[in-house]
């Protein structure tokens, strides 16, 4: 059983713009920047060994988020804080220092792994960036993460090159190499996305028992709600930046409130004829975070909008306990 008492990680108003690359006649003739407003005031709080899943189309912010909460983004506006300290701006050794609490597990085990760089090496890196082991001692550590994540003979892969393991092999080490400094909270940004299907059930049973061994936390970024329904304890729904329900599990399937919501979960493939003629279509392209639309960012596609939707944006409330959403119909 989870513990649910600490708060670990927290975020108020997070925001994060990025300015709008142009060409030179373009800036010539306007001087006005644009943004793509990829977080836009994001409230949330992680709980301490909790699984914590951020669902959202492409480009709906959820890996900007991710991100920044581990710092490797700096913010536009708003504050993070990590066990109740604020940590939104900290830098040099502090931030080094942070760091070996917070880790991410990219989403390309292709692209996150040097290519020149032993498989070892790789994974014992931040052992001896953190000043915690070298030499022999760092070999050890790192064999036994390998035998841990199930790379074995743990001998033979520690003298292996990225290019000669598989893409399952690369995301374990990927996750060995978040794992080894046991921090105390994980981005997991998509991490079966690239990953044979045939494998990604072994890869989420690996990170739940690693989880369990090392009490770490997850904020696990996902696009798919079926893998968020499957590992995670609590799930935020995010739509063109904003955050607009979140509940646990069990309550977001069961009595799904927004409408965004309720169209991602009547997409999830069911058999039957029945769940084709009950799913909700939302109607139209996703709008640009450029220039998203005024009132609740959903209106111009949802089929339940009424006259506030385009004028007012809704707040994230809480509508039952634990449950809150984004929405004018409640």
């Amino acid at each position: 059983m989870i513990r649910m008492s600490r708060v670990i990680i927290s975020a108020i108003n997070l925001t994060k713009y990025f300015p709008v690359q142009r060409g030179f006649l373009e800036r010539l003739i306007s001087r006005k920047l644009e943004y793509i407003r990829a977080v836009d005031g994001v409230d949330l709080e992680i709980k301490e060994e909790e699984t914590f899943a951020l669902v959202g189309e492409t480009g709906c912010g959820k890996t900007t988020t991710g991100r920044l909460l581990v710092r490797l983004l700096e913010p536009t506006g708003g504050d993070i804080f990590f066990r109740g300290i604020r940590i939104t701006h900290i830098k040099g050794e502090e931030l080094r220092k942070l760091r070996r609490h917070l880790q991410i597990i990219f989403q390309d085990p292709y692209a996150s792994l040097n290519p020149r760089m032993k498989i070892g090496d790789a994974i014992g890196h931040p052992l001896e960036i953190h000043d915690i082991a070298k030499g022999r001692e760092k070999r050890q550590i790192v064999l036994e993460m390998l035998e841990k994540v199930g790379l074995t003979p743990a001998e033979r892969y520690y003298e292996l090159y990225p290019h000669q393991l598989s893409g399952g092999e690369r995301q374990r080490v990927v996750i060995s190499r978040a794992m080894i400094l046991k921090p105390d909270f994980i981005v997991a940004d998509e991490p079966i996305s690239m990953i044979d299907v045939s494998l990604r059930a072994k890869i989420l049973e690996l990170m739940v028992d690693l989880k369990k061994e090392f009490h770490v936390t997850y904020l696990f970024i996902t696009h798919d709600l079926a893998t968020a329904k499957y590992i995670s304890d609590r799930i935020a729904v995010m739509y063109l930046g904003k955050i607009v329900e979140l509940a646990t599990t069990d309550e977001l399937f069961s009595n799904p409130l927004h409408p965004y919501v309720k169209a991602l979960i009547s997409a999830i493939p069911r058999p039957g004829p029945k769940a084709e003629r009950e799913r909700l279509l939302l109607r139209g392209e996703i709008p640009s975070p450029i220039n998203p639309p005024s009132g609740c960012r959903l209106h111009p596609r949802c089929p339940f909008k009424i006259r506030i939707c385009s004028k007012e944006e809704p707040k994230l409330l809480e509508k039952e306990r634990g449950h809150y959403v984004a929405c004018h119909l409640y």
